[in-house]
């Protein structure tokens, strides 16, 4: 399957992807991936097939601070996995709405929150 990066879902005003820059948690280099999105509550969330094997999790649990990437956008955020034993609601409309946006919602929940800029 060929898929063009930052394309837009058919009918659809959004991007489909969007990118976010991890720490690696050994090299300290930005690591740069493309994935797919959802919104809810102002927040971003994405959904991590692979689970706590997927590298960027285990970057993004050493450091939280992350760059994202969202057409000609960019900010940084705070990543947090959603513990879906503690916040079942939210993980299950996350995986909803993926499923919705997608066809597919199964992995674990990935918050992405905007991050503040002090003056």
């Amino acid at each position: 399957m060929t898929r063009l990066s930052g394309s837009r879902k058919p009918g659809s005003e959004e991007t489909q992807y969007l990118y976010v820059t991890t720490t690696g948690r050994r090299t300290g280099r930005p690591r740069e991936i493309e994935i797919w999105f959802t919104r809810h509550d102002g927040r971003f969330y994405l959904v991590a097939e692979q689970r706590e094997r997927a590298q960027w999790v285990q970057n993004l649990r050493a450091l939280p601070r992350v760059g994202v990437r969202m057409g000609k956008q960019r900010f940084l955020a705070r990543a947090r996995v959603v513990d879906a034993r503690a916040e079942p609601e939210l993980a299950r409309a996350v995986k909803a709405l993926s499923r919705k946006k997608y066809g597919w919602g199964d992995g674990l929940v990935v918050e992405l929150t905007r991050a503040t800029t002090k003056p």
